[in-house]
Order: structure tokens, then C-alpha cells, then sequence
């Protein structure tokens, strides 16, 4: 589990195709062989792990539904270990199981801001609100808007510089997962597969 805070900016050393491994100075402190590190907002177990590097394995579904498939030795991913109970949860509930891939439309300066636009699934839009929490490459971020598929998104400078955002450009993708809280009550409230016992009768009998 992760908060969607990036502790730092790893640099891709290699990348095969059943593994890769990360140059990385402040995360691999602390942290063993079998723990979990958010690559990109992308759950990856440590496989080895050296001084100032770590190597984590990724399964070919993770590149068919990540965008690890085009990652590259030099590229630069965001990085996140998982949370501890007795820290501060300053993002959001983040699990590193990535929904799917959204594409970067667009992503200019406002002012001493950042705004940027992406376009999700509809699969996925259907989970995001506006004012609501989305994780972007790891990035626990608010959502400034929703216009159908179109992500709308305020960035501010702290979180631009400090995080792999100020290198992407319009056409790349980038891994989105959304918050789970809304996938939660969406089964609890489904009228299809419903245990909660609420029915329609039920909400118009208590005045809903």
C-alpha cells in the first residue's frame, strides 16, 4: 500500500524483458529483498538489491497494461516505498495496481503553476470525480476537472519538479489508477451483485 508521495526520482539503469533495475539513493535505505517499491505507481517486488541500486522483476501483463513497456535505460521514474502505519498518510489510499494507461494531451505553464491534460479510458473516467484523488505515474494528485474522458489536472511547482512529470510531453502515456474507494461502493451498491441487503424498496421506504 502507498500514498501516492514520490520519495524520490529513480534513474533506469537496464531494462530486459522479465526485469529491471534502478539507480536509487534514498529509497533502498531500509529496504529489503521481497519488500515492495511503487515504480511509476506500478506495485514491483525487489529482487536484489546493492547500495545504491535495486532490481525488481515485471511480468508480461505488467507491460501489457503499464507503461513499463516503454521504459528505458536512462528514463526517470518516480519512486515510493511502501507506507508504514505510524506515518503521516499525507496522499491518498494508493495500492500500485494500475487501472490502465492514460495519454498526455497536453501539458503547459500556467503562471507558477502546471496544468496538464490527459485522456483516460472510459472504463476508467467512470471512476474519477471532480475534486477527487487519481494517481498519475504514482502521483497522488487532485482532479481540477473531468470533461467525459478528458483528465484536467493542476499541478503545483513542488510536485512538478520533484517528480518524473516535468520530463513528459504531449503523446506520452503514463500509468493511471484510480481510487479504490469508488470501486468500493460501486460493488456495494451494484444491483447486480448486491449483499448489502439496500434495494430500491428499500431506499424509497427510508426517503430516498
Amino acid at each position: 500500500m502507498f500514498t501516492g508521495i514520490i520519495e524520490e526520482l529513480g534513474e533506469v539503469k537496464s531494462v530486459t524483458n522479465s526485469n529491471i533495475t534502478i539507480k536509487s539513493n534514498r529509497v533502498v535505505n531500509g529496504t529489503s529483498i521481497g519488500e515492495s517499491i511503487s515504480v511509476n505507481g506500478v506495485c514491483l517486488t525487489v529482487t536484489d538489491i546493492g547500495k545504491d541500486y535495486f532490481t525488481a522483476d515485471i511480468s508480461q501483463e505488467t507491460k501489457r497494461v503499464t507503461s513499463l513497456n516503454n521504459i528505458r535505460p536512462s528514463s526517470y521514474v518516480n519512486l515510493e516505498r511502501a507506507m508504514l502505519l505510524n506515518g503521516r498518510f499525507g496522499g491518498h489510499i494508493v495500492t500500485g495496481h494500475v487501472d490502465g494507461i492514460g495519454k498526455i494531451i497536453s501539458a503547459q505553464k500556467n503562471g507558477e503553476f502546471f496544468d496538464m491534460k490527459i485522456i483516460i479510458s472510459e472504463k476508467d473516467a467512470a471512476y474519477v470525480v471532480k475534486k477527487g484523488s487519481v494517481t498519475i505515474n504514482g502521483i497522488s494528485l487532485t482532479v481540477a476537472d473531468i470533461n467525459d474522458k478528458e483528465l484536467y489536472i493542476a499541478i503545483i511547482p513542488h510536485t512538478y519538479e520533484n517528480t518524473n512529470l516535468k520530463y513528459l510531453k504531449s503523446g506520452d502515456v503514463v500509468n493511471v489508477e484510480t481510487d479504490i474507494l469508488a470501486k468500493y461502493v460501486e460493488k456495494f451498491l451494484s444491483t447486480s451483485d448486491n449483499r448489502t441487503g439496500i434495494s430500491m424498496e428499500f431506499l424509497r421506504e427510508n426517503g430516498f
